[in-house]
């Protein structure tokens, strides 16, 4: 992969319970493509996946500015999406990414903090199929792609689709 990313911070906000290959897949991608990423969770310390991947967090969300990235990834999985988005802190860094218009990818139930962030309006995007109405109701026009991308905004339902998801963000990351 060309080294596409280079120069670019990426924050990945994510705590336990997050889809694994969600954030360790585009992880890899992102610093594949010479991208440097960071963890940002609630709190310092590690967090655990669903299926048992740990990672260290690099910064915890209340001890950064997000205007020190140039992208966000939001990973899915139930617990972390339902987690995460309960803290404003979290919150706050993602409607950063929107209401500045820089690139967000996100996938599977990772949409669930936009909804929080109050960033979905007018935009088109897909998820998993269970928070269709949620993001409806927040004022996106949900579809059921691959993967839609949409001002900036790369979506995509479930891991399953993290080939196309990857491809997309990386193409979204560059050209910020």
């Amino acid at each position: 992969m060309t080294q596409r990313l280079n120069g670019k911070t990426i924050a990945f906000l994510a705590t336990d319970g997050f889809e694994d290959s969600e954030l360790t897949s585009p992880w890899n991608t992102v610093t594949e493509a010479g991208g440097t990423a960071h963890l940002i969770g609630p709190e310092k310390g590690s967090i655990e996946g669903k299926n048992g991947h740990t990672q260290d967090v690099d910064h915890a969300v209340g001890d950064v500015d997000p205007a020190d990235y140039d992208a966000l990834v939001l990973p899915g999985g139930t617990a972390n999406a339902d987690k995460i988005r309960m803290d404003e802190g979290a919150v706050a860094f993602t409607r950063h990414f929107g209401t500045e218009g820089k690139p967000i990818a996100v996938i599977c139930h990772g949409a669930w903090i936009m909804t929080d962030a109050d960033i979905l309006k007018g935009r088109r995007m897909t998820s998993y199929a269970s928070l269709k109405t949620d993001l409806r109701n927040a004022g996106a026009t949900w579809v059921d792609e691959e993967v839609v991308v949409d001002g900036g905004v790369v979506s995509s339902r479930t891991p399953a689709d993290l080939e196309a998801f990857n491809r997309e963000l990386v193409e979204a990351f560059a050209d910020a």
